[in-house]
């Protein structure tokens, strides 16, 4: 079902707090959500990482933060 959303009228922050109402929906029915093979191989990359101590980890709610502040 196509849904009209009116991006051109929108701002940065109202479009980031739609893709955050998107996600949290389709977090409640995560098995419903296919994954791509590739994201696989991404994760396989990041744990790689990780273990390597090269990763940079950051709080999720920190991570928003720094990204709303870029979309200033």
């Amino acid at each position: 079902m196509p849904t009209a959303i009116p991006l051109e009228s929108m701002t940065t922050r109202d479009k980031i707090r739609a893709m955050e109402q998107i996600w949290d929906d389709l977090q409640r029915t995560a098995e419903a959500v296919p994954s791509p093979a590739w994201h696989a191989d991404v994760l396989k990359a990041r744990k790689r990482r990780a273990h390597r101590a090269v990763a940079r980890f950051s709080e999720w709610q920190d991570a928003k933060k720094r990204i709303r502040e870029r979309a200033r």
